[in-house]
């Protein structure tokens, strides 16, 4: 083969690499975040959810402070507050499809949790009032990602609604 050719297959292999790096890293930006988010809203009539450089820095800061341990702990702050935490390629966006996918648990009607499952995430995904989004992600020592996502105002208070 030419060096041409050599040139021109490195070329092509390294984008081929771009882009499938690019697609895993895109799972976690912030139009990433905020579409699952705004997605799960629409379907029940709620507005869009906007994003907040603020609660997107307190979220990297609280997944940045979980590095060392990985639990999900919650950080009691100022704002409402989902976490996840998972193996491999564990990106945001499959963080708030797993919140999301509490919706087949949670029943309007009655504002309920189907027995022995939770629901608390999606209602946060929905909560009518929460108006303001930021969210973080860092990997922990033992190789887990850790994702935050904040909400401002807070939802899931008892006795209420989500929309």
């Amino acid at each position: 083969m030419s060096a041409c050719n050599n040139a021109s297959l490195a070329l092509i292999l390294g984008l081929i690499v771009l882009a499938m790096s690019g697609s895993i890293s895109a799972q976690n930006s912030q139009s990433d975040y905020l579409n699952a988010h705004n997605t799960a809203r629409l379907q029940v009539g709620v507005t869009n959810i906007t994003w907040d450089t603020t609660l997107a820095n307190y979220a990297q800061s609280y997944s940045n402070s979980k590095i060392s341990t990985c639990s999900l702990v919650h950080s009691n702050g100022p704002y409402g507050e989902n976490l996840a935490k998972g193996s491999g390629s564990f990106t945001g966006l499959a963080a708030v499809n797993l919140w999301v996918a509490e919706k087949a648990y949670y029943t309007y009607s009655s504002n309920t949790c189907q027995s022995g499952k939770v629901c608390g995430h999606y209602t946060q995904v929905v909560w009518a009032n929460s108006v303001k989004l930021g969210c973080g992600r860092a990997q922990c020592a033992d190789g887990w990602w850790f994702v935050t996502c904040s909400y401002d105002p807070p939802g899931n208070y008892i006795g209420q609604w989500p929309y």
